[in-house]
């Protein structure tokens, strides 16, 4: 107890009716009945109705001030009437009868309601994002983060695992998003780069002899605004483990976010075991290495099929012999489904820039048949094959699109999406996780047309490393892997290559001769000869992780204070300019293109 309160405000039950009490809040709500005055209450642990009636001296004024006013009031706690009881709210059966209150904090007129969950402009709630911060849902969301990184912190206690901090202040690296560079003043014309990921620094901790490390670590990239991508920075669950192999990363990582999920969610797991599916299955079968596997849907490849010569859809038949393929989603027991469905899909793959999707429903009266635009050009032995291919039956209609590989991947993966919602077919109540392992080390850069790393430069590359066929970097597999939840990935991770003369020849399939790698990797290579142990790690996303939990589709949600989509910060008008003496101390002076 304080001058300010003697209970908060969720805090008060029919225990204390009779009780002299002092509450401070914020004025959430208020409801004249003309005689009596009802004022909602709220603090940061919830809401208590107050009361006060015409006779009291204080009943003009609390009529009169703005709401999200700060106050103190003094009063009796009271049994509500029976019918007047919300059962929505922990405070329900009682209210306090005001007897005085106290002006703590002056309101003037609000931008935006606070007891809504009415929608407002991004730059509203951004520029008066402490105003939004205070709406129930919102504040709600930012206790549960808070709740979720202390479970985290003591289960990786738990699992043995010990909490170091590494530094933001570091050196820029060549490989992933652009860095944010920061201008020395004591050492002219050079830079710091904050930190994309610890990644150098928790492999260092590993060579320094530390067995476990975490760390809810700040990571900051120069990248685009998505849903579920901040501008600027983001934070994760940063984990590295010595003398491991792959799935020992897996265990703890499934234990974590299992005993995480369960705790804070009421939702099922479609899986207790998460699937593990190569990098090409996952591509092959759902278009994308982020799958819903809530989505029953499967995608198939199809291209031999129009190889044959009973098929005669032309369009397609020219487009496999340049090197196309064709892939194929079906949909079961649709042949009731109305033509609007069907052509509604076509059309929308048009307007996703694809040539449309091709359909038919397989029917049978007295042999197989395909009902549709173009099932008139399947000859009854190509349906057959067809069926037998994907595991359609009579009754179950078939979506296809032809393209070449990436596009059709990219068409056929959100196809997938977009046929199973129109169909009902995702479970919202649960939540599936998978890993995509067997990631590619190498991939061709589509403008340069050059061998690039594909995931992480730093991973260990799988088999016999004395025996690796360098002639085909493509065909070299990491030991990589994503964590991806309801298709949204939460982490990428991986066993490290701890050997020196192995990293050298893999930089140098990318492009790097030796005297690059020491230069941009000095720190690392130096450390991991002198004695480095197998190691491996992963960093899970905690704004994601939050974000699944809080049942939200955009990051903002569970962001206490995030930039617009332009990484801008509205409420504290940054980026901002800076002055001619800032950039003198700095040694730098300013080129603006226009």
């Amino acid at each position: 107890m304080n001058k300010y309160r003697s209970h908060n405000c969720n805090e008060l039950r029919k225990k204390d009716v009779g009780n002299k009490v002092f509450l401070s809040g914020w004025i959430n709500k208020k409801r004249d009945h003309g005689n009596l005055l009802f004022l909602d209450l709220r603090d940061n642990y919830g809401i208590t109705q107050c009361i006060i009636d015409k006779e009291n001296s204080n009943f003009n004024t609390l009529e009169k001030i703005q709401l999200e006013t700060v106050i103190k009031i003094e009063g009796e706690v009271v049994n509500r009437s029976s019918d007047t009881i919300n059962k929505d709210i922990q405070t329900g059966e009682i209210e306090v009868a005001i007897y005085k209150f106290e002006v703590l904090g002056v309101c003037k007129e609000l931008p935006m309601p606070i007891f809504s969950d009415q929608e407002y402009s991004e730059e509203i709630r951004l520029k008066y994002r402490f105003l939004d911060l205070r709406r129930k849902k919102i504040h709600e969301n930012i206790i549960l983060r808070s709740k979720v990184i202390s479970f985290i912190r003591n289960e990786m206690n738990k699992f043995g695992f010990l909490e170091f901090q590494t530094p933001i202040l570091t050196s820029s690296s060549p490989e992933g998003a652009r860095d944010f560079l920061v201008p020395s003043r004591l050492n002219p014309g050079k830079f710091y780069a904050l930190p994309q990921a610890p990644q150098q620094f928790k492999q260092l901790i590993m060579v320094s002899g530390f067995d476990k490390y975490f760390q809810i670590a700040p990571c900051f990239r120069d990248e685009d605004a998505r849903a579920d991508r901040s501008p600027g920075e983001f934070y994760q669950l940063d984990l590295e483990m010595s003398f491991v192999e792959q799935e020992d990363v897996f265990n703890v990582v499934e234990k974590l976010l299992v005993n995480t999920f369960k705790k804070f969610s009421q939702k099922k797991f479609l899986f207790d075991k998460f699937p593990r599916i190569s990098y090409a299955d996952a591509l092959l079968k759902y278009g994308s290495d982020k799958p819903d596997l809530r989505n029953p849907l499967i995608i198939t490849d199809i291209t031999e099929i129009f190889m044959r010569e009973d098929v005669s859809f032309e369009i397609f038949k020219k487009l496999v012999k340049s090197g196309s393929n064709v892939r194929c989603i079906i949909t079961k027991n649709t042949k009731e489904k109305p033509r609007s469905f069907f052509d509604g899909i076509d059309k929308w793959a048009k307007e996703q820039g694809a040539s449309g999707m091709a359909y038919f429903t397989f029917e049978e009266n007295k042999e197989v048949s395909a009902k549709g635009p173009v099932g008139k050009f399947f000859s009854k032995e190509a349906l057959l094959e067809l069926m037998k291919l994907t595991g359609a039956k009579v009754g179950d209609s078939i979506f296809f699109a032809c393209n070449k590989l990436k596009e059709l991947e990219k068409i056929t993966s959100i196809a997938r999406d977009k046929i199973a919602n129109e169909l009902g077919l995702i479970d919202n109540n649960s939540f599936a996780f998978c890993w995509i392992v067997d990631y590619p080390m190498f991939e061709i850069d589509d403008q340069t047309k050059k061998i690039k790393f594909s995931h992480n430069p730093f991973s260990m590359p799988q088999g016999d490393t004395d025996k690796i066929n360098f002639k085909n970097p493509l065909d070299i597999l990491a030991y990589q892997y994503d964590i991806v939840c309801n298709g949204i990935e939460l982490s990428s991770g991986a066993i490290r290559n701890h050997k020196p003369e192995l990293m050298y020849k893999l930089f140098s399939l990318a492009g790097y001769d030796k005297k690059q790698v020491n230069e941009k990797f000095s720190g690392m290579i130096n450390a991991l000869s002198f004695g480095a142990p197998p190691h491996g790690g992963i960093a899970p996303g905690i704004d994601r992780i939050v974000m699944l939990l809080a049942n939200e589709k955009n990051i903002r949600e569970v962001t206490m204070f995030p930039m617009n989509q332009n990484a801008q910060d509205l409420m504290m008008n940054a980026p901002s300019e800076v002055n001619e003496e800032q950039l003198k101390e700095l040694s730098l002076s300013l080129k603006i293109k226009k």
